[in-house]
This record gives structure tokens, sequence and C-alpha cells, in this order.
């Protein structure tokens, strides 16, 4: 079997420069690069992406051993039906390590027609680190690095506003955008770059905020050499990923017009604001997530898969998610029942086994982001609590006492201030006061949720029911 490159692979297509990207990680290279290569596909963008290593230790040596070639296998249902792909991505023209090229990395900011800086470097990554230098080759900070190539970029085409560069960055941070900018006026600041230069960025550059969603398993390990044979080549970079995919960017009009990729017939939405898709995401798939997790768990089942098939189990997640939590945002509702319906689509993938378990780690700081404003808006609008998200928090609950499912040890992994409060409010027997010592946790929830109209009720009761005839009898007493 040959090798992958572009001399054993004369059909990868060759594009002009005009986006550099920071991180060259399995889930850039399932989502955006994949992006970029349906949207020249359908569209005339006709762009390929030049990868930066953002930290001294990475993979643009392997990336460059293929000429940045690499097959991407999409499994999943789509309207219900599985799907099995392996494509040859030919967006990739090369890689540059700037600790090792720092002259090369520099020269990416003279070429004209480079338009896009994306970027995953990791939460951590989007950080204003004050003992960065602008003479260090590189800055260590991704902030800063990216400040290096654009002042250079400033100083080459003597201040031209019309070659500043649209950045998008895809952290999983809420308002990613926002932050990375403040990073960049930071470093401007304490690297003295002067106002013009600050006026440049200001009115020549956009940041914009952005919202990423794939499942991205990345290199299949357990079926590789089935993929290549498949693919026909040697490929070492091979990557997996679900179907679905979701880029919500908050831009104005005119810049997707220069990003068509809402054009391509793809999941690429240019919103005024992000927050609303990023409540819809935390909300609509998060949310359900931590609470199908334990009483799943507690019902006998370990994937989420399996939670969803199950005749009582899935009403429950439906009820939750449906009835519970969809009614709980401010999108239109025809769009928010669409985007639930590919969440459950996403859930029963035969392609990934989405263990519960995993799920579970660190449940109360979940439930807190994901369930309670649910919950608290659920009781504002109606009148009454979500039944099925109060005992999804006592499915935490009795998940946190530990001991055994059968065989298997329960194996708590949270903060051990949590942990040994569930510890010792459960030696006292006392569903009550179990209810009263989580709910009261201000370390948890910033406040009291006993205060909550009915909460500390109805969670004894669910933690009673749950402990005297066990998870699927409290489930079917809300069903």
């Amino acid at each position: 079997m040959e090798k992958l490159n572009r001399t054993t692979a004369p059909q990868a297509k060759q594009y002009t420069e005009k986006v550099i990207q920071f991180g060259e990680g399995n889930f850039l290279r399932a989502f955006i690069e994949w992006i970029i290569w349906k949207t020249n596909q359908k569209t005339d963008f006709n762009a390929s992406v030049v990868v930066v290593q953002p930290i001294e230790k990475g993979m643009v040596d392997s990336l460059n051993a293929q000429d940045g070639l690499y097959h991407l296998n999409l499994q999943g249902l789509d309207g219900g039906k599985p799907v099995d792909s392996v494509d040859l991505i030919d967006v990739i023209s090369r890689g540059i390590n700037p600790y090792r090229d720092f002259e090369d990395y520099l020269r990416l900011a003279e070429q004209p027609e480079i338009r896009f800086v994306i970027s995953n470097t990791t939460e951590a990554g989007i950080a204003f680190d004050p003992a960065c230098h602008f003479e260090d080759r590189p800055a260590s900070s991704y902030p800063g690095k990216l400040v290096q190539l654009l002042y250079h970029r400033y100083e080459y085409f003597k201040g031209d506003r019309k070659k500043g560069l649209i950045i998008f960055p895809c952290e999983l941070i809420f308002e990613n955008g926002k932050h990375l900018k403040e990073c960049i006026r930071q470093y401007i600041d304490l690297w003295g770059l002067g106002e013009d230069f600050r006026s440049w960025f200001e009115e020549g550059c956009g940041v914009y905020s952005t919202l990423v969603d794939r499942i991205v398993p990345g290199y299949p390990r357990d079926n590789a050499a089935a993929l290549c044979e498949r693919a026909g080549y040697e490929d070492n970079l091979l990557d997996k990923a679900e179907i679905f995919h979701l880029w919500v960017i908050e831009a104005p009009k005119e810049i997707a017009a220069e990003f068509p990729a809402d054009k391509a017939g793809l999941n690429v939405l240019f919103v005024p604001s992000e927050a609303p898709y990023h409540e819809r995401k935390v909300t609509l798939l998060n949310g359900p997530h931590t609470v199908l997790s334990p009483v799943g768990y507690l019902s006998g089942l370990d994937t989420v898969k399996e939670c969803c098939e199950d005749p009582e189990i899935g009403r429950y997640v439906r009820k939750v998610m449906y009835e519970e939590l969809l009614p709980t945002l401010n999108l239109p509702k025809e769009e928010l029942e669409k985007f639930a319906g590919d969440v459950l689509e996403r859930f029963v993938n035969p392609f990934v086994k989405h263990f519960v378990t995993s799920i579970m780690l660190n449940s109360f700081p979940k439930f807190k982001t994901r369930d309670l404003p649910g919950l608290k808006t659920y009781l504002e609008r109606k009148g009454e609590l979500p039944k099925g998200i109060v005992l999804g928090l006592a499915g935490i609950c009795t998940y946190y006492k530990g001991g055994k499912r059968g065989e298997n040890e329960i194996v708590v992994n949270d903060d051990e201030q949590i942990k040994t409060l569930l510890t010792d409010l459960w030696k006292t027997g006392d569903v009550r006061k179990v209810a009263e010592g989580v709910l009261g946790a201000a370390f948890i929830w910033d406040e009291d949720l006993n205060a909550v109209p009915g909460l500390t009720d109805l969670l004894a009761a669910d933690l009673g029911k749950i402990s005297s005839e066990g998870m699927r009898a409290a489930v079917r007493s809300i069903l």
C-alpha cells in the first residue's frame, strides 16, 4: 500500500492559501478543514489552510510528511439512515512550526491573499501571559503569537486597513472572540506597539465569537487498518467524526459573503449573537446528558444509546428534553424541535459508544450550568417544578452515595469537598437531610436552593422512592 502524499494522490487539488490555522489536532481537521473542503467543492472559495503549530511539541512534521493530506471517516445517522464515508481532505497546504521556523511564520503575514485566522488552542489557549515579550521567537501564548503576526502584517502593508484579517476562534469558551480581542489589546499595551497599530487592528481586523459542535473521537485505532484499505493509502493521520456539525459565527453578513460556508449547504450560521445558540446547545444537548446518565446507569444501562432506546428511560429522556428544557429557551419552537431531533439522532448513533459513567465526571457543577437554569425558568413559567430534571438531580445524589451496581463498584469523580459532603449526608440515613444538605451547599450553587419553592420536598421524595423502590419505579412514577 502506498504512503499518502501529493505524488501518490494526484487527485488532491491545490488551492490558494487564504487561512492561517493555529492548531493541528483531530477536531480542527475533522471540523474546519472539512467545512473548507466542502465549501471549495460547492462554491468558488478556492481556499487552502496553512497550519501553525501552537505549542513547541506538535505534529506539523507528520502533516508535512503527507503533504497535508489525510482521510476523514464520518459515521452516524442522516435522516435515520446510517452513513459511513471516507474522504480525502486536501485543503491543508503545509504546516509551520514557529518555534523552529519563526521567519517562515512571520512571512505568512506578507501574503496578500491571506484573509482568515482560525484557532483551537484549548480553553487554556486564549490567555494573556505578561511574561511574553515581543522579541520572543515566538511568544509562548497563542494571543502573543497572533499579535506578532498582525504587527508584521501591519508594517509590511504600511497600515493598509484592507489587509486586516478576519479571526474566528473555536476554543470552547463562551464569547471566545471577546476574550481573544481583550488579550490582543493587552499585548498592544504591554509591548507599546502604538496607537496607529491599535487603530489598524480595531478598524481593519475583526475578531468574531464562534460556537462549534461536532463529536470527534479522533484517530480510529479500532479499525484504522480497514479504513486504510478502503482509502487505498497508508494514512497515519486518519480522523473520525460524527456526521452532525454546527458552526455558529457572531458576525455580520459581509463576513459571510467572504467565507461562504453557509452557501455550501453546510450548518454554518452567521448570527447577530451566539448567546441563544450557546444556551440551546448547553440546554438541549448537555442538559439531557447530565440527567440521563445517573438515571440510566441506576436503571442498569451503560451508554447514551441504550438509555435513549430503552422503553422507559427513552421516554424519560424525551420528557426532559421536549417538555421541560425546550420550553425554557427563547428561539423559535420549530428551530428548537429540529435541533432536539438532531440531538436525539446523535445520542443513538450506532457508531459511537458514549458511556454514561464518562459523562458523570463532576456532575454537580454540570447540573448547575446545564440544568439548574432550565429548572428555574420552568418553575417561573409553569408555576411548578420540572419533575424529570429534579429526578435527575436525585439520581446524581444517589450515584454519589457510592456502593455497587450489581457487581460493579460505583466510582465517583468530583471535587473532594462535594464527595465528602455526600458521604456525610448519606451516613445520616435520612433522605430529607440529604436533600436539605445538598441544596443548601452554597459552595456548589452559590446560593441556598432550599429557597426554591417545593424543591426540597420533591427532591427528598424522589430520593426516598429511589432508595425504597429503585430508579425504574421512580421514573415510571413521573411518566
